[in-house]
């Protein structure tokens, strides 16, 4: 199977580049699967799991924050807000995240605090499924 070039910008550093198999990234509209070849297009992402197969039948996961994906050429460029493995992440840390986002959606906010917070839980809550997940699957 043919591959093509990825390369996983997040905020802070780039998180990965180097060749892939197939890819599989969160979007507004459901999970998008980008193999080799692909047509050239640009899509948004949003905050997810993405899964990438980097050899055949390995498949990585990584706690992916909004962006986009631009694809062009058999190159796919993944722009994201964040970008984390499993390993990567403090459980505790993303547990007390959580809570702090929740007791503030229960508090009067205006409109622009609250899809701030909003976005704040669903960063914390996909970090803890990626986590758990990795820890049940030893």
């Amino acid at each position: 199977m043919d591959t093509f070039g990825l390369k996983i910008i997040a905020s802070d550093k780039i998180f990965y580049e180097g060749r892939c198999r197939n890819l599989i990234i969160p979007a507004p509209d459901g999970q998008k699967g980008i193999l080799p070849n692909h047509e050239n297009m640009v899509i948004a992402v949003s905050v997810g799991i993405a899964r990438l197969e980097l050899e055949e039948g390995k498949w990585s996961e990584v706690a992916v924050g909004t962006g986009f994906a631009e694809i062009v050429n058999n190159r796919v460029t993944l722009l994201v807000d964040t970008a984390e493995r499993p390993e990567d992440i403090d459980i505790r840390r993303a547990e007390e995240q959580r809570e702090r986002a929740e007791e503030r959606m229960r508090q009067k906010q205006s409109i622009q605090e609250y899809y701030h917070t909003q976005a704040s839980l669903a960063r914390a809550m996909n970090r803890l499924k990626l986590a758990q997940n990795k820890k049940w699957n030893l």
